[in-house]
């Protein structure tokens, strides 16, 4: 039996919203706008009729490609448009959302659920944390842990992405951050040889990915790796967060590779979110080391 195994779906926020999902797809409310967009973990029926989801929506996505597509408007909306993140201290931190080619926006809302795990966690030093962020996308987790106070390190393959982090974080009005646009295992592996350690580790790993000068990532096979040289730069008595969303990979596979280290500290589990519908939305596993 997981000892401190738990499911987590995030508190509410004025500017999101799950309504509905089925059907492989998702019916969200980001502040006024609303969006329907592919969802494959909703392999049930929707609770809503589609007349609801249509007379909602401003806009749905129609998958063109396995990894692109295109925006249907319904209704008036920008491309791009911004959102607020209230945290539990009552900062607030604004992100930048748009239109993708690839059914993203910008913000995955069910790690807002970690955005306040990382500010209480942050929040237990007595001196600045140095809080790595790797794998990092538009940066929510970064906002968060700078908001909280942390000295901050985001680290992404992809050069758009960072400045749109960067972005968000001057919206914010947060202090700098360091930018990182390098693979992220590579960066990992540097700072073990280099005997740096961070306070606090983020790692949020695609199924697939490509680094700036075509490192391939497969998950299941460089997670291994991934958390060795993670855990190695991890100070003792830091916190870690790893977020492992893929289809069929199951929490005790977190549990194998961090219980060893972290024992009492560690906890498993599923992020979810609730729909207004009343379904469960679940959108992957999580491994939480606390810190000491």
């Amino acid at each position: 039996m997981i000892e401190n195994f738990e499911l987590i779906t995030p508190h509410s926020w004025p500017d999101y919203e799950l309504l509905d999902c089925g059907d492989f797809e998702k019916l969200e409310r980001f502040g006024k706008y609303y969006t329907i967009r592919p969802e494959p973990q909703a392999v049930w029926k929707k609770r809503w009729p589609e007349t609801e989801w249509k007379k909602l929506a401003h806009v749905r996505f129609v998958q063109k490609g396995s990894n692109s597509g295109d925006w249907n408007k319904f209704k008036s909306m920008p491309d791009q448009w911004m959102l607020e993140f209230p945290m539990r201290s009552k900062k607030i931190f604004n992100m930048r959302l748009g239109l993708t080619a690839f059914k993203h926006v910008g913000i995955f809302p069910e790690q807002s659920a970690n955005w306040w795990f990382i500010e209480e966690q942050v929040k237990r030093f007595q001196e600045k944390p140095k809080v790595l962020n790797l794998f990092a996308y538009t940066g929510g987790a970064s906002l968060a842990a700078c908001a909280a106070g942390a000295d901050v390190t985001h680290v992404d393959s992809i050069k758009q992405v960072v400045s749109w982090a960067n972005e968000n974080r001057q919206a914010s009005q947060l202090p700098d951050i360091r930018w990182m646009v390098e693979d992220a295992l590579k960066f990992a592996q540097r700072e073990q040889r280099r005997g740096n350690q961070y306070q606090g580790i983020i790692l949020d790993p695609p199924a697939f990915g490509h680094g700036p000068k075509g490192e391939k990532w497969k998950l299941e096979e460089n997670i291994a790796e991934m958390i060795e040289n993670v855990l190695s730069i991890l100070d003792p008595k830091g916190f870690l967060v790893i977020n492992a969303y893929s289809l069929g990979l199951s929490a005790l596979v977190l549990e194998n590779f961090l219980r060893p280290m972290a024992k009492e500290r560690l906890h498993i589990g599923e992020l979810y979110l609730s729909a207004k519908s009343g379904v469960l939305l679940p959108l992957g596993v999580f491994g939480r080391i606390h810190a000491k």
